[in-house]
């Protein structure tokens, strides 16, 4: 393999570089300096983030199984972006007495996911995708279970493992009957037909993406758990995860699967409706943050159908876009549930009645982040929203327009609830006031600037859309 060559996988060789680095300080550094790990960790991540943006050379290898290309290349760079953050915001948490021995083994565990998340995105073989969803997959039920003192965390990292082995044997199923159908399982090979067998083995395929998705019917692991996972974990669940799973959905529909459009718009339609109305309403009843922030993400996920269900180039874009504004709103309102766990261990929303009397600067984050995921102007989710409204009327679901505008009338509702918990409900017994790390400052405050200058900034989507533009 060339240099030229190695140089396309340059997002995976960084990042194995990186798990390697972790690998050997962890043996030959001395116990007193392992607390220096997570800064290390960091700045790494910061570094592979950098060197994602650099131009390089595009192509394939492994005879056309790894496929890369400037979208592709931007996929990827969103995710790490999105990690690098969670890395962030898990340095107190990490410092905690029952974690301290196990700093590296987090951060390992992590990029050998993200591993995986690349490979799934640049494959050009249904193989290769399907190692890299495993490869993503194994390691994050293990983080889920972390916590090895609560049992809650032991129990969401064994629903994890076995909701995630359920969607691989429906997946690995339809990926099976794909091949008998065409012999041959690259995608620029791939001659997908109308014929029942191959509509048969796309409904498996997308069954098993659709539980990576927590899309309705295949959500019903999502809130148990993100409950039960430390607040980390379920971050990475809830943006990198679904985010590469959406990704990898937009691509095959859009090219493997564009002959029977006509076919899995109509699945797409249905589901979009469900998933946005069930995630809402089931909401609307939770107290628990986390499990509030579990179902208004399988509402986002409804949403998001929205810019696939027309297969236009239009709607491939907004939906990285809306991703991208994704990672930045939920990772912020995560961020905050997290500092507030870690300094009071409150996590249900009458907790936050009266927060921002004594913490103001984390009240309005959270406020700017759930103002932004409910779409409201001048955020970026209100951009996000829009575009993907935009994409549905384009491809003239105008009914489907209706009950998203709907839903977000709805979800409006929900998220206005915690902002009237933090600025107008009274407390006898508030969240004290405290300090929050560095490290969670940074990142909180990267969020903020996300939220705000994507929302300002148009050529960020005129980038994208003329990327989606050369790739189609």
């Amino acid at each position: 393999m060339s240099l030229d060559e190695l140089m396309i996988m340059r997002h995976e060789w960084a990042l194995v570089a990186v798990a390697l680095i972790l690998l050997i300080a962890e043996i030959g550094m001395a116990e007193n300096r392992k607390q220096n790990i997570k800064l290390f960790t960091c700045v790494l991540m910061a570094l592979v983030t950098v060197i994602g943006f650099l131009p390089a050379e595009t192509g394939t290898v492994f005879g056309n199984m790894y496929v890369t290309d400037p979208l592709r290349i931007l996929m990827k760079n969103i995710l790490n972006i999105g990690v690098l953050i969670i890395f962030l915001q898990s340095f107190s948490w990490l410092n905690q007495p029952n974690y301290q021995d196990r700093v590296t083994e987090f951060y390992l565990l992590m990029l050998s996911s993200l591993i995986g998340v690349s490979y799934m995105i640049s494959s050009g073989h249904f193989l290769m995708f399907y190692l890299g969803l495993e490869l993503t997959t194994i390691p994050i039920a293990a983080l889920a279970a972390y916590e090895q003192f609560k049992s809650k965390s032991a129990e969401a990292g064994i629903k994890l493992i076995l909701s995630s082995a359920f969607s691989s044997a429906i997946l690995l199923f339809g990926i099976s009957v794909l091949f008998a159908a065409n012999g041959n399982l690259y995608f620029n090979a791939f001659e997908s037909g109308d014929s029942m067998i191959n509509v048969l083995g796309f409904i498996f395929f997308f069954s098993g993406l659709a539980f990576k998705i927590s899309i309705v019917p295949f959500h019903l692991w999502t809130a148990d758990v993100y409950e039960g996972s430390p607040t980390s974990v379920t971050s990475y669940l809830s943006v990198i995860s679904k985010g590469s799973a959406v990704f990898i959905l937009v691509i095959v529909l859009t090219t493997l699967f564009r002959v029977i459009q006509p076919m899995w718009q109509e699945v797409l339609y249905a589901t979009s409706i469900l998933t946005m109305t069930i995630g809402n309403l089931f909401a609307i009843r939770q107290q628990n943050l986390k499990r509030f922030l579990a179902f208004s993400s399988i509402a986002q996920a409804g949403f998001i159908m929205l810019g696939i269900v027309g297969g236009t180039t239009l709607g491939m874009a907004t939906v990285i876009y809306f991703v991208l504004v994704y990672v930045f709103s939920n990772l912020a309102a995560f961020g905050v549930v997290q500092a507030v766990e870690q300094a009071s261990g409150k996590i249900k929303i009458d907790d936050y009645n009266g927060f921002y009397k004594t913490n103001p600067r984390l009240s309005l984050v959270m406020m700017l982040a759930l103002f932004s995921l409910a779409g409201i102007p001048p955020l970026a989710g209100f951009f996000g929203k829009f575009f993907l409204f935009t994409a549905v009327a384009e491809s003239g679901f105008y009914v489907l327009l209706g009950v998203a505008v709907l839903n977000t009338v709805i979800s409006l509702y929900y998220y206005l609830l915690v902002v009237k918990a933090m600025f107008i409900n009274n407390s006898d017994t508030p969240v004290t006031a405290f300090t929050s790390d560095m490290a969670m400052r940074i990142s909180l405050v990267a969020c903020s600037v996300g939220i705000l200058i994507i929302g300002f900034y148009s050529p960020v989507f005129e980038y994208i859309k003329n990327l989606c533009v050369i790739g189609n």
